[in-house]
């Protein structure tokens, strides 16, 4: 009976200890620097190729750079629900950041320990959570404070987060490198994080005409050159830097970029970089070959294949602008270029989260006469929950395909309309406008009583 008792009493008393750690943990997390408390994702809310696209850095980054991304990496696991998994990435951090960082490591380990707290107690390890606590007190104690350090190098890995999670952080990612910068005004990284997040910034107003959640304009152009003179050997900056160029109709892009290709290192995401340069100044052929590059590099990218296939829908839809008459070498080349086309949108097919998959293999499918596989990938699309936007491109393009391969204008004109209906100013909308004033006027000029012009005429009104 004693024995019981005292075991009773021993279960109470540890039951107590576990929940007085429980309580005070539950006070001491919240106030650690990390990616559990910078509210990266609203309710949670991530991008569903997120982790792809921080597992493809980890793979092209420069080695630098790799604790920053596990770390990422790492929360993201914990979110998905897979804790043991997040812990292995925060070892992969500490690892790199230790290689990497050896002068600074305990500093910059100060995130990875923080999100090892949090990733142990949400595991119920809670002595493990402890000291990863005391391990940040420890650091922060000889700095007079006693949980929380300021410091740009903190500040800076919240930066590059941010930057990484959607553009509604793109705000707050551009104070926390400016404010690294107040207090080390010529780092090469922090320097290089403004000038990366300042662009994306830039290329953002540009995509939606800007509104009052962008980041104020600047000069990008100056602070990408600073940071190429900081850190001359950042070969993305540099290509950053060429891309601004080229906007401004500089020959010099053009040339920074031989230069970066003739002495850089073989990575896939310079090589990425570089394409998109001569992707957008039209040599696509360029392009592909180097994107060729990067996919050998990094052969499980669903990414590279889709920006692959872009180029060649872009190479196919030249041709077809332009209404070439084509000699008989030149249908041969047209259909290699589909039949590549649509193979790297099949590779790339497998990754959900890729805009206009389905879209591309049924216009490349459709400009090979095979219209079952044009359908079958229409009503894919059809099938998904798509944005207002999307919605439009949908009804333009499948319009377009009932009109110009099907012959089927009643089809084209009800797709027109539905595009037309949703409640979204888009190009692709007035585009079905467009389309359907010259099929309504075509219609009336044969017959003006048509009761089915008459109401689509009507319907123009509107």
């Amino acid at each position: 009976m004693l024995q019981c008792l005292a075991s009773e009493h021993h279960s109470d008393h540890v039951y107590f200890l576990h929940s007085e750690a429980n309580s005070c943990l539950e006070q001491i997390l919240p106030q650690l620097k990390c990616h559990f408390t910078w509210n990266l994702f609203k309710d949670e809310d991530i991008p569903e190729d997120l982790e792809d696209r921080v597992c493809e850095q980890i793979e092209s980054l420069n080695p630098e750079s790799k604790g920053t991304m596990y770390n990422l990496l790492a929360y993201i696991k914990h979110l998905h629900g897979q804790n043991e998994a997040a812990l292995e990435c925060l070892q992969q951090a500490e690892k790199s950041i230790q290689k990497e960082h050896s002068d600074q490591a305990e500093v910059r380990n100060l995130v990875t320990w923080g999100n090892y707290a949090w990733v142990n107690y949400h595991l119920g390890k809670l002595d493990e959570a402890q000291d990863y606590v005391d391990k940040v007190k420890q650091v922060c104690e000889k700095f007079s404070n006693p949980l929380s350090l300021e410091c740009p190098e903190l500040d800076t890995e919240e930066g590059w987060a941010r930057l990484k999670c959607g553009n509604n952080q793109l705000k707050r990612a551009i104070v926390c490198f400016e404010k690294a910068l107040e207090k080390h005004p010529h780092d090469p990284e922090f320097a290089s994080g403004l000038a990366f997040s300042r662009h994306h910034a830039s290329e953002l107003a540009i995509e939606t005409h800007c509104d009052s959640d962008c980041p104020a304009p600047v000069n990008v152009f100056n602070l990408l050159r600073e940071a190429v003179e900081l850190n001359p050997k950042n070969m993305y900056v540099k290509l950053l830097l060429a891309l601004t160029l080229q906007k401004m109709n500089n020959a010099e892009g053009e040339k920074l970029v031989e230069e970066i290709l003739k002495e850089g290192p073989d990575e896939a995401g310079v090589l990425q970089q570089a394409a998109k340069f001569y992707r957008t100044g039209g040599d696509l052929d360029k392009a592909i070959k180097l994107l060729k590059r990067a996919s050998e590099m990094l052969p499980n990218s669903t990414r590279i294949h889709y920006i692959i296939g872009t180029c060649y829908r872009e190479k196919i839809q030249k041709i077809f602008g332009g209404h070439n008459r084509m000699c008989q070498e030149s249908e041969y080349l047209l259909q290699h270029q589909i039949e590549q086309g649509i193979d790297h949108f099949k590779k790339a097919d497998n990754n959900r989260n890729l805009s206009q998959v389905n879209l591309s293999l049924a216009f490349l499918h459709a400009i090979a006469g095979e219209y079952n596989e044009a359908e079958h990938y229409y009503q894919r699309e059809f099938s998904k929950d798509l944005s207002p936007l999307q919605k439009q491109q949908l009804h333009l393009y499948y319009g377009n395909f009932q009109s110009f391969q099907m012959k089927c204008e009643e089809k084209a004109i009800h797709h027109y309309m539905e595009g037309v209906k949703i409640n979204h100013a888009s190009k692709e909308k007035e585009k079905m406008i467009g389309k359907l004033y010259t099929i309504a006027k075509k219609r009336h000029f044969e017959n003006r009583q048509d009761s089915q012009t008459l109401e689509l005429l009507e319907f123009l009104q509107l």
